[in-house]
C-alpha cells in the first residue's frame, strides 16, 4: 500500500458527514467509479473542427515543420481533422456518450465566474459555484470544499479519492493541507521512498528532468504515475489535470498545442481502457471530459485568455459512462455551465451535492433530457 499524503482533520470530517445528502438511486447494484479530466486552456474550436490551417504556420503559430504538422492533422473535411487529432474522442466518446459545447450546432458551455482564467475555473468547476474572492492563479489554499474533498469525507470513501494535477497549483486548489485526500501535484515526487524500480524511476524523472515550466512537468510523467498509481490503489473518485495544452498555447507553439491535445486523447483511451480492463472499474466508472476556460479566436488571441479576451468564457464538456446515454454530439440543447461539473462528478456516485452544497445542478447527461 502506497503512502497517503494527507491527514484526516476531524473538523473536514465533520463538515463532511454533516452535509451529506441522500445518495440518489444507485445505477447499478456495483459501487460506482467517477474519474474527471481536464485539459487545461483547449479550445472549443479544435476540439469540434480540428486544427486550424491558418495559424499551421511560422507567422502565426511558430510551426517548425507546417508540412508534418499539416500531414498529420489536416486529412480532410471538419470531421476528419478532428478525429485525426481527438481519435478517442471522435471514435468512442462520441459514440458511447455525450458532447457540449458546439457553437455552431447550438450547443453552448460556458464559465460563469467571469475571470476566464485556471484558479477561478478550477474552483468553479470543483464546488459547483464561482467565488469572487479567487481572483488570481497564487490565490493560496481554497476557502472552499470542493466535490471531491466532500466525497473524501463520506462513509465508503476514506482513501477511495486521489488528485493528480500537472500544475503546482492543484495543492492550494484541493486544499492539500486540509483535504483528508492524495493530492499529488507539480514537481513532487509521487513515490518518496519507495523501492519498486517502477516507482523509484519515475520518482527519478521528477528529480532530474531539465524543466521547461517550473511550476509544471509534462503530462507523459503524470500519466505514468497515474498509471503506477492504480497498480495498487483503486480510488472510486478521481481528478486528472493535464496542462501542456494551455502552457504551449501561450507560448504560441501552435503545432506543440496540437501535439498536447493528441497526447491527452491518447491518455484517455489508455485510461479507460486500463480501467475497463479491471474488474473493480469494468462497467461501472464514468468519465468526464472538460477544460478550465476557452481561449480567444483569430491569428493573435488564440494564445490568449482572461476576463477581457472575447470568447475565453466558451468551453466544452464530454461525458461516457453507465446511466450516460449514448446521443453523441450535442445539437440545439439549453446551454451549460462549468459550475454544473461538481454536482455531476457526485451524481456518477449516486450523491446529491447540490442538496449538500447549494451548488448547481448537474449536467443532464444522464437523464439524456433537454
Amino acid at each position: 500500500m502506497r503512502r497517503i499524503r494527507w491527514a484526516m482533520a476531524p473538523a473536514v470530517l465533520a463538515l463532511g458527514l454533516a452535509a451529506a445528502a441522500r445518495p440518489a438511486p444507485a445505477q447499478t447494484s456495483a459501487p460506482q467509479h467517477v474519474v474527471l479530466i481536464v485539459t487545461d486552456g483547449f479550445r472549443w474550436q479544435e476540439l469540434f473542427g480540428g486544427a486550424d490551417s491558418a495559424l499551421i504556420n511560422e507567422e502565426y503559430g511558430q510551426v517548425e515543420d507546417t508540412a508534418a504538422v499539416r500531414r498529420a492533422y489536416l486529412v480532410g473535411d471538419a470531421a476528419a481533422n478532428r478525429r485525426a487529432l481527438m481519435p478517442f474522442m471522435w471514435s468512442v466518446v462520441a459514440r458511447d456518450g455525450q458532447i457540449y459545447g458546439n457553437r455552431n450546432l447550438g450547443s453552448t458551455a460556458v464559465v460563469t465566474n467571469g475571470l476566464k482564467f485556471s484558479y477561478p475555473g478550477y474552483n468553479e468547476m470543483l464546488t459547483g459555484k464561482p467565488d469572487p474572492r479567487i481572483d488570481k492563479n497564487d490565490y493560496g489554499p481554497n476557502p472552499n470544499v470542493t466535490v471531491f474533498e466532500w466525497l473524501a469525507g463520506q462513509p465508503g470513501f476514506q482513501g477511495l479519492v486521489a488528485a493528480f494535477g500537472t500544475w503546482d497549483a492543484f495543492a492550494p486548489i484541493f486544499n492539500r493541507d486540509r483535504a483528508p485526500m492524495l493530492v499529488e501535484a507539480g514537481w513532487d515526487q509521487p513515490f518518496p521512498g519507495s523501492t519498486v524500480p517502477a516507482r523509484v524511476l519515475l520518482d527519478t524523472l521528477y528529480a532530474t528532468t531539465t524543466r521547461v515550466w517550473q511550476e509544471m512537468p509534462y503530462d507523459a510523467f503524470m500519466q505514468a504515475v497515474v498509471r503506477e498509481y492504480l497498480t495498487t490503489d483503486y480510488p472510486r473518485a478521481l481528478y486528472l489535470g493535464y496542462g501542456e495544452t494551455d502552457e504551449w498555447a501561450h507560448e504560441g507553439r501552435y503545432d506543440q498545442y496540437l501535439d498536447a491535445a493528441h497526447h491527452v486523447d491518447g491518455f484517455i483511451r489508455d485510461l479507460w481502457q486500463a480501467m475497463q480492463a479491471m474488474p473493480d472499474y469494468a462497467g461501472t466508472t464514468t468519465f468526464i471530459i472538460t477544460t478550465d476556460h476557452g481561449r480567444g479566436s483569430g491569428l493573435k488571441e488564440w494564445r490568449n485568455h482572461g476576463a477581457k479576451v472575447e470568447g475565453a468564457e466558451y468551453i466544452w464538456v464530454a461525458a461516457m459512462g453507465p446511466g450516460t446515454p449514448a446521443l453523441g454530439e450535442r445539437r440545439d440543447v439549453p446551454t451549460v455551465t462549468q459550475s454544473q461539473i461538481a454536482a455531476t462528478v457526485a451524481r456518477a456516485l449516486g450523491f446529491d451535492w447540490t442538496a449538500a452544497s447549494g451548488a448547481a445542478q448537474p449536467l443532464p447527461v444522464f437523464s439524456g433530457k433537454n
